[in-house]
């Protein structure tokens, strides 16, 4: 079960990801991000980047990841689509797969500032599924 989405909080954004793993939690919460920019359904998967964290927490771990994500966006002028993530010991290795953004054919809504401890949460629902959420600064 893999799944994406944004939930309003007060001025701000929060990006939430579902999946049967941590994994795919992390990778679905980063295609919401993208999501609070443009339509990811809009990104070509054109370039790769690799991204590396470390933290001594998952809760920890998936703020670096989306910090990263929102990092590389920001210097390199990208939007991501595509997302593989592994998640060993406190270490996340990660490819991001998109492409330059383009005003005309993206419509980028809002800039992201940074990923915020604001409605963090890391963990498994009731029904197995692993979920990773937090607001994100617009």
């Amino acid at each position: 079960m893999r799944s994406w989405e944004t939930f309003q909080h007060q001025a701000d954004i929060g990006v939430r990801g579902r999946g049967a793993t941590l994994e795919e939690a992390f990778a679905q919460a980063a295609l919401a991000l993208t999501a609070v920019v443009s339509d990811p359904a809009r990104v070509r998967r054109r370039d790769v980047v690799s991204v590396r964290c470390a933290a001594p927490d998952v809760e920890f771990l998936f703020v670096d990841w989306i910090n990263a994500l929102i990092y590389q966006m920001a210097t390199r002028k990208l939007l991501f689509s595509d997302f593989t993530v592994r998640v060993e010991g406190g270490q996340l290795e990660a490819s991001a797969c998109g492409e330059s953004l383009d005003n005309r054919r993206h419509d980028p809504a809002v800039e992201v500032k940074g990923a915020t401890y604001t409605a963090l949460r890391v963990g498994r629902e009731a029904d197995g599924n692993w979920v990773a959420q937090c607001v994100v600064d617009v």
